[in-house]
């Protein structure tokens, strides 16, 4: 089946479900970057983030089962993994890295499914994650490497394409290439002038490498407001041709220009991001002399952020 059929079939699958977000005009990004500035609100989504959308339509699309769901997260997938058992009444286990966010941490929790830690950063813990799904017979659900999690992350862009037929750019933070990959398939698809562009922190630009590279391997990474995006990519992981196919180009954003765009947003629209949906905003910023005049769409793809990192942010000056 076709990415567009497979993202349309997950957008009447998920509807019930979870909420279509808004899609708003930004006047003071507008004004201070000379394009058309649209903002699409995946803060506001029910877990804070995208994430429920994939995490939902894979589990929602297995057979009726009493095995167990096993994911492994840095905590925004892992939230949405807990929503979807939540929604299915089915039983899990979310793995996180130690260190992983307290905010994402305390959400799933209060979703009263169980949390264990493993490893130091995500890619140890999904190893972990996926190897003790497959010692015990319980079902994994990868954050990114799975044709249905992509394929609900691209609902975003069946949502987008009906608000803004008319959408030149289109921003979208990168980490393990399931949101961009599965907004890329579909916007493509129904509308093939449309640019997609990539954001990284240059602290964590695992798909920019491994793309420039041509092939998938271990890419230095240093820490980074943008946690939801840190990580390496699994070996063989279907986001990285998809990615190569429908992505037009990469923005690399600093860790100062990464917090400065969460400022800059908590200031001028009184919305608190997190730091994935800041790098958005700053590819948007430092790229902004390319899009004059025209129609762009940042993808504020999240906004479960720790109390201690919103203070930090305000108090640097």
């Amino acid at each position: 089946m076709e990415y567009k059929t497979l993202i349309e079939t997950a957008a009447v699958r998920i509807r019930p479900h979870l909420r279509e977000t808004p899609l708003e005009y930004s006047y003071p990004f507008s004004h201070e970057t000379g394009c058309e500035v649209y903002l699409k609100m995946e803060n506001v989504q029910i877990t804070g983030s995208f994430k429920a959308r994939g995490a939902l339509n894979k589990i929602l699309s297995l057979p009726k089962s009493e095995q167990k769901i096993v994911t492994a997260s840095t905590g925004n997938h892992g939230l949405g993994v807990a929503n979807a058992l939540g929604v299915t009444g089915r039983n899990g286990t979310i793995f996180l890295p130690l260190g992983a966010s307290p905010a994402k941490v305390d959400a799933i929790r209060m979703r009263g499914v169980p949390v264990e830690f493993h490893g130091t950063n995500s890619e140890e813990t999904e190893r972990y994650a996926r190897a003790q799904a497959e010692a015990h017979g319980d079902i994994y659900v990868s954050p990114y490497n799975d044709e249905a999690v992509m394929a609900g992350q691209g609902t975003i862009g069946v949502e987008l394409i009906r608000q803004l037929p008319d959408v030149d750019v289109v921003l979208v933070s990168v980490g393990g290439g399931g949101l961009i990959g599965g907004i890329a398939a579909y916007l493509k698809a129904v509308k093939p002038s449309i640019q997609m562009i990539g954001c990284l922190p240059a602290n964590a630009p695992v798909m920019y490498e491994c793309l420039k590279a041509g092939h998938i391997f271990e890419v230095p990474e240093q820490p980074t407001l943008s946690d939801a995006t840190a990580g390496g990519l699994e070996a063989g992981s279907i986001t990285f041709d998809i990615c190569k196919k429908f992505v037009d180009d990469y923005v690399l954003v600093s860790e100062a220009e990464i917090a400065a765009a969460m400022k800059r947003t908590l200031q001028m629209h009184h919305w608190i991001i997190e730091g994935s949906a800041g790098v958005s905003i700053a590819a948007l910023q430092k790229s902004k002399d390319r899009w004059r005049g025209k129609r762009v769409v940042s993808i504020i793809c999240g906004g479960n952020v720790s109390e201690s990192v919103v203070r930090r942010i305000l108090e640097d000056k």
